[in-house]
């Protein structure tokens, strides 16, 4: 007789977005992940841009478990394909057709990542069974430097990672070109200080080194938030801010992304941190690139909420049975594009400072997951 699984809520399944530029060197990256021991239970979703797909013939070891989206880009028409196949591969995971224990998902070198996280956001259902593990950029360390220039896109891929793969610096084979690439390690640095910068041809691009890098962790209930906000690191670079790079190029679209922490003792009702939010995504939307934070609710001091939002979407919220270490203060990380730092401070202390309005739906509001931006995840 068929040993039936044990009832009850499953965990959420870890979901790691690939993305990088075109060329950037992600095929030749997941190849290698995918014939690695520590991956050997994921399932992998493909992008291509186009009707004819050609990647998914050097992507290797993937059996069953591989879906190929081969009609469009995911960061425009493929969305409703993009949830017909991670709903695909959650019914062959509950009926136990399909055995995994983790998602890739490769989005083509034009792709935001922000749609791809959006997806799996607003989705009510998708956003209970998925968590989103953390965003893997590769970037060329030849032709990094010229990418960035050019394209918005590359400079939010990078803003957003929670790991930089630097690819080709085997490639890197006269003075003049590592000069290039250290330069442009200095520039990804600026751009996004906490996220790890990893070099694939010295071996530092391993699966150990690429997932568990969000709040997933299927070993304990109480994640490393310190490790996943890496808070400091936003710290170190406002205080050590240069602008010797300022010459590089007139068209530097790295000026428009600022990133920045915030901190403080004071825990906030739940019905101003919802009304906070609610203001932050209605001025701030489309350039609150993303905000990661863990915050002191006024009404459950001891149990504190995680908070994760790309853009104007926010995953359900996450209440953590205690705090993760001796900090207990609130800690929010913003990442945004054309933002004002110090606008948005303002904005949540005077929330702070506002009297309390008691609503009888104010803790509801963080227990329904239905709401845009809340949902108790237990």
């Amino acid at each position: 007789m068929t040993e039936r699984p044990p009832r009850g809520p499953a965990l959420p399944v870890p979901l790691t977005i690939l993305t990088g530029f075109l060329g950037a060197g992600k095929t030749t990256l997941l190849n290698a992940l995918v014939r690695d021991p520590a991956l050997a239970g994921a399932a992998v979703l493909i992008n291509e841009f186009g009707e004819i797909g050609l990647d998914h013939l050097l992507v290797e070891k993937i059996d069953d478990n591989m879906v190929m989206l081969a009609t469009g880009c995911l960061c425009c028409t493929m969305r409703g394909d993009l949830i017909e196949a991670l709903e695909k591969l959650l019914r062959g995971r509950d009926n136990g057709r399909l055995t995994f224990d983790r998602v890739v998902i490769e989005t083509t070198g034009l792709a935001d990542p922000a749609p791809v996280v959006h997806t799996t956001m607003a989705h009510p259902y998708l956003a209970i069974r998925f968590r989103l593990d953390g965003i893997v950029t590769v970037v060329d360390a030849v032709n990094g430097m010229a990418t960035l220039d050019a394209q918005m896109e590359s400079v939010k891929q990078v803003a957003l990672a929670d790991r930089i793969v630097l690819a080709k610096t085997d490639l890197l084979d006269t003075p003049e070109r590592r000069a290039q690439a250290d330069a442009l390690t200095a520039r990804l640095r600026a751009l996004n200080p906490a996220a790890p910068i990893l070099d694939a041809a010295a071996s530092e691009a391993g699966a150990a080194q690429l997932i568990g890098c969000g709040l997933y962790d299927p070993t304990t209930k109480i994640p490393d938030v310190k490790r996943w906000l890496a808070a400091e690191a936003y710290e170190d670079a406002a205080h050590h801010h240069h602008h010797d790079h300022h010459h590089h190029d007139v068209n530097r679209h790295d000026e428009r992304i600022r990133a920045f922490s915030y901190a403080t003792d004071q825990a906030i009702p739940a019905s101003m941190f919802d009304m906070f939010i609610e203001l932050l995504r209605s001025l701030h939307g489309p350039d609150m690139l993303r905000l990661k934070g863990i915050v002191k609710i006024a009404d459950m001091p001891d149990t504190p909420v995680v908070v994760h939002g790309v853009q104007h979407l926010f995953h359900p919220t996450v209440r953590l049975e205690r705090w993760p270490d001796e900090d207990h203060r609130t800690r929010m990380v913003l990442i945004m594009r054309d933002g004002s730092p110090e606008k948005i401070t303002e904005l949540f202390e005077a929330f702070l400072a506002a009297p309390r309005i008691d609503r009888p739906d104010s803790a509801a509001l963080l227990d329904n997951p239905l709401v845009p931006f809340g949902g108790m995840d237990r």
